[in-house]
C-alpha cells in the first residue's frame, strides 16, 4: 500500500511478492502479503489468477456516480463489473478478501452507505475496514491559495455505529487502528507539512 497503482506495474509487484515467498530469501506466508488496489481492470484479473497473496479494494463509497466522483477509475471499471470478477473467486480458504472504505464526516457515513455495503457485499466472504480521515491543515502548495482539504473527520461515534450495524447484519467490519497522527504521519498526512529550508545552511 502507499506505493502507487498495483496493477498498473503488475509485472514488478507479482515478481516482488514471489521473492518475498521465495524460500531462498524471506521465506514469507501469501497470508503476510495483502496488494491494495483500486480495481483496475487490465491487472485485476491477472492478479487473482497468479497470486496467492491477500487483496484488498479502495471502496470508499457503494454508490457509482459517488465514488466516481472520489475514484476516477469507477469511470473504466466499475464497482458492479468488479465486484462481479470477485465473485467468481473462492474467498473460504486462506486467502483474504477486504474493502477498504475510508470515513467521510457527512458524506459517506450515515446509514443509507451502510445499508448499500450490506446490500451489495453482503453475500461475499469479505471483510470491510472502516478507515478515519485524518483532518489535512492548509497546503503551502496549494493552487487554492492554501486551503484545507473539503472533507472532514467523520465523528468516532458514527464510526462504531456504522461498524456495528454491518457487523450485526454479517458482514465482517473493523475499525482500522490510527497510529502517528500526533506527528501528522498517520494514513493520508505524509504530504501535507512541507519544512522551510534554512537559509543558514
Amino acid at each position: 500500500m502507499g506505493q502507487g497503482e498495483p496493477m498498473d506495474n503488475l509485472d514488478v509487484v507479482l515478481q516482488t511478492t514471489q521473492l518475498l515467498m521465495a524460500d531462498f530469501s524471506w521465506a514469507w506466508s501469501p497470508r503476510r502479503i495483502t496488494v491494495s488496489t483500486v480495481g483496475l481492470r487490465k491487472g485485476l484479473k491477472r492478479f487473482l489468477d497468479e497470486s496467492p497473496c491477500h487483496l484488498a479494494v479502495s471502496l470508499h463509497n457503494p454508490f457509482p456516480e459517488e465514488r466516481a466522483q472520489l475514484m476516477p477509475a469507477e469511470r473504466s471499471y466499475s464497482l458492479t463489473e468488479m465486484l462481479d470478477l470477485l465473485r467468481e473467486y473462492d474467498w473460504t480458504g486462506q486467502r483474504r478478501l477486504s474493502f477498504e472504505y475510508i470515513m467521510f464526516g457527512g458524506q459517506n457515513d450515515s446509514n443509507r452507505y451502510a445499508r448499500e455495503l450490506v446490500r451489495l457485499l453482503g453475500n461475499m466472504e469479505c471483510r470491510v475496514n472502516l478507515i478515519r480521515w485524518h483532518k489535512i491543515g492548509p497546503l503551502p502548495t496549494s493552487p487554492r491559495g492554501g486551503e484545507g482539504s473539503e472533507f472532514h473527520e467523520a465523528d468516532e461515534t458514527r464510526m462504531v455505529a456504522f461498524r456495528d450495524y454491518l457487523t450485526h447484519r454479517g458482514l465482517r467490519c473493523t475499525i482500522r487502528a490510527s497510529r502517528g497522527q500526533d506527528i501528522d504521519a498517520a494514513c493520508g498526512l505524509l504530504n501535507t507539512k512541507r519544512l522551510t529550508p534554512d537559509p543558514s545552511l
